[in-house]
């Protein structure tokens, strides 16, 4: 009798406080009216939605920080969707009203700390999911990556920036036109893919867009296919001395030893000349058009008062600065910090003290690729901490980062404002990494050449074909991208150059995650641009 007593109090309190959840989550938005007029949860799924938006391109940034934010198991099933003429981002965890409205309110304040919008449940319905052209599934890695090579040749500029192979949740790896369609537009384009394939024996079929981990692209075909020249160039060079074929490890040994850090790379200092006219950069008709295109934007309120821009141009055909706008001042590094982490482990290695085995690869990739931030305390820890590898790059690398100023782990939540690098040091390094004047210089740029959405090509009508190596970083402070771009002309020769775009607000920024998307497809129209004046000088594609 007692115990029957105390199960109904229990049951009792149990409505109550399920009742007065129910009525907190409907006041505050998190959970939907139609569920709440039932007075108990409704049964059909529930997913969490974060944002609308009618700019797909704007959600993949916006995708980036919820992956990084709400951590490895929620960016697994984080799905872009389709209603109308807007895209969204849902959390798609097929639950309950309440235990979705539950887990909205939790990643509201996750969100809400670092300055991003807010979470709520959203009934599964009424909208669609997206979808990609597969190509191929399997276990063999290398098999895809020699399908790669033909459905890119095969299929064209229509797909180029956007093929990748993703690893899949069974531990296999599957090769996609990450296009992200409708079901029906997108089986279309299977159906007309499948043709142009036939005669390679390559089938084409649709698969849903799972978010599953990218590991090889468009940037890493172009790099494999850059260092096969190289080494071609190298063994052609040594047979006209010597008269012998080398064995492939020789040639491989002369890669790896004419990589060594050589003296000082410097910036075009006296010789700062633009590509069109060869006049001194002050006058460069590419600089004064992006002062105009930053001020233009300032006049338009899309860039603050309180906000300033630094923008490095170096032509890599020609070795001269094309634009030096705030280039020698120091500015928040925040995720652009990494490669120099990378560079402080490499010369470790280099120097026998660390090795560069499988965990050290995998923590590498997570840290350039995907801006992991554990990952890069982890990379960090390996050589000694922020200040071992600051002493590191000062004595070894302190004629390329002159100004950099490594001295903090990545806090917990991302908000980096303490290291500090100018618009300069990343071109030096960015010159010395083409060069092959880094240690280890073919596995960072690699690592930096593995597919991610950069604001220097993703996003810009630069064509297919671009090879990139690049690293974007961004805090409620700070956005930014620093990179190389290949473009090919006409003649089928690349012509290099050096980007460096950043933007810095001295507050943090109210609203986060638009700041950032605005300030992102600010950098990506200033690389447009300045793609446009390469293109008259070099003739390029």
């Amino acid at each position: 009798m007692c115990i029957q007593n105390q199960n109904r109090t229990h049951f009792s309190r149990s409505r109550s406080l399920t009742a007065a959840l129910l009525l907190l989550l409907f006041l505050t938005g998190l959970l939907p009216a139609t569920a709440q007029a039932k007075g108990t949860p409704d049964d059909a799924p529930y997913d969490v939605l974060y944002i609308w938006d009618a700019d797909l391109n704007n959600l993949q940034d916006y995708k980036e920080e919820l992956e990084v934010l709400l951590g490895a198991g929620v960016a697994k099933k984080l799905r872009i969707i389709a209603k109308g003429n807007k895209f969204g981002i849902i959390y798609d965890r097929d639950g309950s009203a309440i235990s979705s409205a539950k887990v909205a309110v939790r990643h509201s304040a996750v969100l809400n700390k670092a300055g991003l919008g807010g979470a709520r449940a959203i009934k599964d319905e009424g909208y669609t999911e997206l979808y990609n052209v597969c190509y191929g599934h399997g276990p063999n890695l290398d098999a895809l990556k020699r399908h790669y090579q033909i459905v890119y040749r095969q299929l064209g500029t229509d797909i180029g920036k956007d093929l990748v192979i993703e690893q899949t949740d069974d531990g296999k790896y599957t090769l996609i036109y990450r296009r992200q369609g409708d079901k029906e537009s997108s089986a279309n384009m299977a159906r007309r893919h499948a043709k142009l394939l036939a005669p390679t024996r390559i089938s084409a079929s649709i698969t849903r867009e799972e978010n599953n981990e990218v590991v090889f692209g468009e940037a890493s075909y172009l790099d494999d296919e850059e260092e096969g020249k190289q080494s071609n160039e190298l063994r052609h060079k040594t047979i006209a001395i010597t008269g012998k074929k080398p064995l492939l490890n020789e040639i491989r040994k002369k890669a790896v030893t004419s990589k060594r850090p050589s003296p000082p790379v410097e910036l075009a200092e006296e010789s700062k000349k633009s590509v069109a006219c060869l006049t001194n950069s002050s006058d460069s008709p590419l600089e004064k058009q992006l002062e105009d295109y930053i001020q233009k934007l300032r006049n338009s309120g899309k860039i603050a008062s309180d906000e300033q821009t630094g923008w490095l141009v170096i032509d890599l055909t020609k070795g001269v600065t094309l634009v030096d706008i705030n280039v020698d001042s120091p500015y928040q590094a925040a995720s652009m910090i990494k490669p120099f982490v990378a560079l402080a482990f490499f010369h470790q290695v280099q120097n026998g003290k660390l090795s560069y085995g499988p965990q050290s690869r995998k923590k590498m990739a997570a840290m350039i690729q995907h801006s992991s931030n554990t990952a890069t305390n982890w990379v960090l820890k390996q050589v000694g901490g922020p200040n071992a590898a600051q002493k590191i790059l000062k004595k070894h690398y302190g004629h390329l980062l002159r100004e950099t100023s490594l001295v903090e782990y990545i806090p917990a939540n991302g908000c980096t404002y303490r290291n500090k690098a100018s618009a300069k040091d990343y071109g030096r390094f960015l010159v010395a990494l083409w060069e092959h004047k880094l240690p280890q210089s073919k596995e960072l740029r690699r690592l930096m050449a593995l597919p991610g959405r950069d604001r220097l090509y993703y996003g810009t009508p630069i064509p297919r074909g671009t090879l990139v190596y690049n690293k974007t970083g961004s805090t409620a402070k700070l956005c930014g991208d620093m990179g190389i771009l290949a473009p090919r002309a006409k003649n089928g020769r690349r012509y290099p150059y050096v980007v460096v775009g950043i933007i810095e607000k001295k507050q943090r920024a109210g609203n986060y995650g638009l700041w950032k998307m605005v300030r992102s497809n600010v950098i990506r129209g200033a690389s447009t641009m300045i793609y446009e004046a390469m293109k008259k000088n070099y003739n390029l594609i």
